[in-house]
């Protein structure tokens, strides 16, 4: 029965990272992934830009906004927003240690606070029709889930109160949130991580709610790694191998379709060729929309993203230079001009990435 489910493999939500422009590029490389938005907080929502946080483009789905707020009449009127622009699901973060986030009252602080987290799923829960889900870590500061039994209860009563108000999924950050003394960046290395204690806490939390999705984030950086841990969880969530090595995404759809058997991939001239054009009709796109909005286009905005593709491939750093090349950039203002770009950069790399392009224009 365990392998007619296809699990889930998700791009992890990544502050300055997954905008819209990132998860377009990553749709490229896969079909069956999970894309996450960045962060947006409910005050953002409720008091800023809506269509600036939220508008994306359609190739994304399915494709998850993750909220970041404590208040559940403003996480339900933002979940409310995210059914309305057409996001597929809604996750709360309840795992980012920035002391920024904590006095803001989310993020993994909300750990300590099981009842309002409930309370904000619940909320969540009966304002719209779409799954809502929660992405939280092992435990708090020098809490020891492995070795403590009131440590290892106080991760599983979080997961067992969010299931119970609705969450149809968790995401566990399987190392602890240090809430003083320790960065951000120093939080997703520091902590020991603690893959073991995640899978018992799935097979736990599944005996009250069989139905109850348990995905694995933290530390994983390659196919393999994830195909070995296949078994223990419901699906894997990947952060910045994933957006650091994008050409692992090439492998998701066949990992996830012969159940974690295949973990390799074939980036072979065909498939460079065919992200390049997609790429080309994408930034494409988007120059349209700047147009028509009567907003600035710089097509370093999407470049950015893309910087990690050619990795490990011969010339992938002055194809990286000419990506990065703010001069070189800033030129790019028409949509000949950006086919022209991609096209120069890809011959840094040798002449089987010259690719042609069909033009319709």
């Amino acid at each position: 029965m365990e392998n007619t489910v296809k699990k889930r493999l998700a791009v992890a939500p990544m502050m300055e990272w997954t905008d819209r422009h990132c998860r377009s590029f990553h749709r490229t490389l896969t079909k069956d992934a999970v894309l996450y938005s960045e962060m947006v907080t409910t005050g953002a929502l409720m008091h800023g830009d809506v269509p600036r946080h939220l508008d994306y483009s359609q190739d994304q789905h399915p494709v998850v906004l993750q909220l970041g707020g404590s208040e559940p009449n403003d996480l339900a009127r933002s979940a409310e927003l995210a059914q309305q622009w057409g996001y597929d699901e809604v996750d709360l973060n309840c795992g980012c240690p920035s002391e920024r986030v904590q006095r803001g009252a989310f993020g993994a602080c909300l750990m300590a606070e099981p009842s309002l987290v409930a309370d904000c799923v619940k909320a969540m829960r009966n304002a719209v029709d779409i799954p809502i889900s929660v992405k939280h870590r092992l435990g708090l500061d020098s809490m020891d889930a492995a070795s403590s039994e009131k440590d290892y209860q106080f991760a599983l009563d979080f997961i067992l109160a969010v299931a119970d108000a609705g969450a149809s999924q968790v995401t566990i950050h399987a190392r602890n949130a240090v809430l003083k003394g320790l960065s951000p960046k120093e939080n997703r290395s520091k902590p020991p991580l603690r893959y073991e204690v995640a899978a018992k806490l799935r097979l736990d939390a599944q005996k009250q709610f069989p139905n109850l999705k348990v995905l694995l984030n933290g530390g994983l950086e390659t196919n393999e790694q994830i195909a070995g841990h296949w078994d223990d969880f419901d699906g894997f969530m990947i952060g910045r191998a994933a957006y650091h090595f994008p050409a692992m995404l090439l492998g998701w759809d066949d990992l996830i379709n012969t159940h974690g058997d295949a973990a390799g991939y074939l980036f072979s001239e065909t498939e460079w060729h065919r992200i390049q054009i997609a790429l080309v009709k994408q930034v494409q796109n988007w120059f349209d929309e700047c147009r028509a909005k009567e907003k600035p286009f710089y097509i370093g905005a999407f470049t950015r993203h893309v910087l990690g593709l050619a990795h490990g491939r011969a010339g992938s750093r002055y194809w990286r230079q000419r990506l990065s090349d703010h001069h070189a950039l800033a030129k790019v203002q028409s949509k000949a001009a950006i086919a022209d770009f991609f096209l120069d950069a890809s011959l840094t790399l040798g002449d089987w990435a010259a690719f042609e392009l069909e033009t319709d224009n």
